[in-house]
């Protein structure tokens, strides 16, 4: 089937690694990946940390490509900005238009933005190495750092810029730092840890203000306080980039929803949907889809569509069995290493069953049947291995 053409928006890691999964399946066909960055697909967990305290470079960050994918077309540069499923073919923002056979969408999440009036110079989001370097340059010995967010994301930048020598203060309207996905216990404990650091947390408070001429001077809370600040980062969620599929039939109500193969439902023809902006069903969530941001997400998204999409383009049997991706995170902070396995975020309950929140430990979550369903842990990375082999055995019998 040499003459069909798949185009893959995005050029992230899903776009990679369903491409890999194409040729591995036995698509012999033209691939395109198109990228709104100039880069090829790179690892973006290291930017709140290593790549803020050091000079990491893209072919440091680039992620290894597998020789079957050499002959992939990289059309870099230019986010999609339209998809025309009747035609089949998706115009980018330069003007240029790309017709397909198939169509995978990967274009991943991008920070979420407060409507926060005032000036907007010193003022970030990090999502790309573009944005890094960008915050790197700013983040200095005796800078004030606000960082809008108290997620993994706003953790990770807390610890890094205090490690780098900024006075940090995080402004949250959350009750506890990373509460949804680790509860009012552990993020309590957390926040006490990154308060010995020095940060100073300013919970159930957002920015009302930003001060100043055209930079940034100084932030005032809804509670009426003002900070001082040189930087400040919105660290506050993320958004799916799907506004680009719009009035072609897809469900776009929380990313794109697929089946169990990543096949866009209700479209007649072949659109997959993969990595953080798939809204897919998995044999873990139980009935409902979910669309998780978890590290290893685009990589077991990607496997799965470019598997089934293979199918579908050379006439073979389609896989059948339910999706399984064990839901899977980690976030370093200072010394502090945190790890996690299936969905602590989604529990009714929690219960420590090791050591102490204040030191290493282990969490177990339970959901509302008092059925484990994710645990987390502090520097207990080697004792949280028999969690993973217990959630892949329950979930693979």
């Amino acid at each position: 089937m040499s003459e069909k053409r798949v185009l893959i928006v995005g050029g992230g890691l899903g776009g990679l690694r369903t491409a890999e999964a194409l040729r591995a399946n036995g698509f012999i066909g033209e691939i395109a990946i198109v990228g709104d960055e100039e880069f090829q697909p790179y690892n973006r967990p290291p930017l709140s940390k290593a790549a803020l305290s050091s000079d990491l470079s893209h072919e440091e960050l680039k992620f290894r490509q597998r020789d079957s994918v050499a002959d992939v077309k990289w059309i870099l540069g230019s986010a999609a900005e339209k998809l025309s499923a009747d035609t089949q073919e998706v115009t980018l923002a330069d003007g240029t238009s790309h017709t397909f056979d198939a169509l995978v969408i990967a274009t991943g999440i991008r920070p979420r933005l407060l409507p926060i009036p005032g000036p907007t110079q010193g003022l970030h989001t990090l999502r790309t190495l573009n944005d890094a370097q960008s915050l790197k340059a700013e983040i200095k010995p005796g800078s004030n750092v606000v960082i809008i967010g108290s997620g993994f994301i706003g953790c990770e930048l807390a610890a890094t810029a205090t490690k780098l020598g900024a006075t940090v203060h995080v402004v949250s309207l959350d009750a506890q730092p990373m509460i949804m996905p680790m509860g009012a216990d552990l993020g309590a404990a957390m926040r006490k840890r990154h308060e010995e650091k020095g940060v100073t947390f300013h919970l159930g408070h957002t920015v009302a203000q930003f001060n100043g001429e055209t930079q940034i001077e100084s932030v005032t809370l809804d509670s009426g306080e003002t900070l001082p600040a040189d930087v400040v980062v919105e660290a506050i969620g993320s958004v799916p980039n799907t506004e680009w599929l719009r009035d072609n039939g897809l469900n776009l109500e929380n990313g794109v929803l697929v089946d169990s193969n990543m096949r866009a439902v209700g479209s007649s023809i072949p659109i997959y949907a993969v990595g953080d902006a798939s809204n897919h069903p998995n044999k873990f969530y139980g009935d409902q889809t979910r669309r998780i941001e978890h590290w290893n997400m685009p990589t077991e998204t990607g496997k799965r569509a470019g598997a089934a999409l293979a199918a579908e383009l050379t006439g073979s049997e389609l896989p059948t069995d339910d999706f399984f991706a064990l839901p899977a995170f980690w976030s370093d902070q200072y010394e502090f290493q945190l790890q996690s396995y299936g969905l602590p975020g989604s529990a009714s309950s929690s219960k420590v069953v090791s050591g102490e929140l204040d030191g290493p430990c282990i969490v177990e979550y339970f959901d509302s049947s008092n059925k484990l369903c994710g645990v987390i842990g502090i520097d207990t990375v080697k004792e949280l291995m028999p969690y993973r082999k217990k959630f892949l055995a329950g979930m693979q019998s």
